[in-house]
């Protein structure tokens, strides 16, 4: 078995049980929420969790306390082992002034047929703080969930942010991004997403960086993988207000169906003569040289492909 299967059956598991501390130990702080309940909180030095009761769902807070470095990676599990529901997670992460923290996060769907999981996010890093929130999702293989992530992020002076989504297992559904950052001086931020959609799948990425201090800079890369009638849109912007900042759009999208739909519109804009931002994009077929030579080699088409998306995601 897989290893991302053998965790992923221990993290179903740990819904079913809710036995956090099976799994994560006692070293790690973790929140695991299934549907519209907390399961555990786990908080360790320097970090604190609160929780409490909204419409439909959780809200979350988080507090990194200031110069906090916390070595292991903060583990959130949120997700709903029915077919059916609708999951919102509000969420607030404050890091504070010189702390560091980095998040890894598992979205789990495994019996999703008519599932809606609204993801709001408010990131306020302090001067000088870092932040790492790699996120995760396992859908079923039915594609009947929304996934709405909404991301507004605040980064102070001298502080980092790097925000990674990832949906390469299973469905994707229907994925509607939005994120936006304000960044002041010296912040830097990237903004990374790694998506794979098939059937009738619809993936919509948009994405504003803010950069209103001195120096500060961003990069938003996304990674789209479309087949059969799959839709993706991308719509991705840098802003830059002051001098020396700098900005950089890279969007790529990868068709593997002749009804596929792929748009990627990347926009800029400068407001100060020693700014400088760039952009890239591209739409292009799955390499069909790859593909037959897989093939030819005894793998069967939908595994050729599999290993041809996994090694462009890397």
């Amino acid at each position: 078995m897989k290893s991302y299967e053998r965790e992923l059956n221990q993290l179903i598991d740990l819904y079913k049980k809710g036995d956090v501390k099976s799994i994560f130990g006692d070293k790690f702080a973790n929140i695991v929420i299934n549907g519209r309940k907390v399961i555990g909180i786990n908080e360790i030095p320097g970090i604190k969790i609160k929780t409490n009761d909204i419409e439909d769902g959780i809200h979350v807070n988080v507090s990194i306390g200031e110069g906090v470095h916390i070595n292991n990676p903060i583990h959130l599990c949120f997700g709903m082992t029915p077919a059916e529901g609708r999951q919102v997670i509000d969420s607030e992460f404050h890091v504070g002034e010189g702390a560091y923290a980095k998040f890894l996060s598992h979205c789990i769907f495994p019996n999703a047929k008519h599932i809606e999981h609204v993801m709001k996010s408010t990131v306020v890093l302090a001067k000088d703080a870092g932040m790492e929130y790699k996120e995760e999702h396992y859908h079923s293989e039915s594609g009947g969930i929304v996934v709405i992530p909404e991301l507004t992020a605040y980064l102070g002076e001298n502080s980092r942010l790097i925000e990674e989504f990832k949906m390469l297992k299973g469905r994707a559904g229907n994925i509607d991004i939005k994120y936006l950052t304000e960044q002041d001086s010296n912040s830097s931020c990237q903004l990374l997403a790694k998506i794979s959609g098939k059937k009738d799948d619809k993936i919509v990425i948009d994405e504003t960086i803010n950069l209103n201090g001195i120096n500060a800079s961003g990069i938003s890369k996304s990674r789209v993988v479309l087949l059969d009638e799959a839709t993706g849109i991308i719509n991705s912007r840098v802003i830059a207000k002051e001098a020396y900042t700098r900005g950089h759009v890279d969007c790529e999208e990868i068709v593997g169906g002749e009804k596929v739909v792929a748009e990627s519109v990347p926009r800029i804009k400068v407001m100060h003569p020693l700014a400088k931002v760039t952009h890239e994009a591209s739409i292009g077929r799955i390499d069909k040289t790859k593909l037959e030579t897989l093939m030819a080699r005894g793998l069967e088409e939908d595994k050729a492909i599999e290993m041809i998306i996994n090694g462009l995601m890397r």
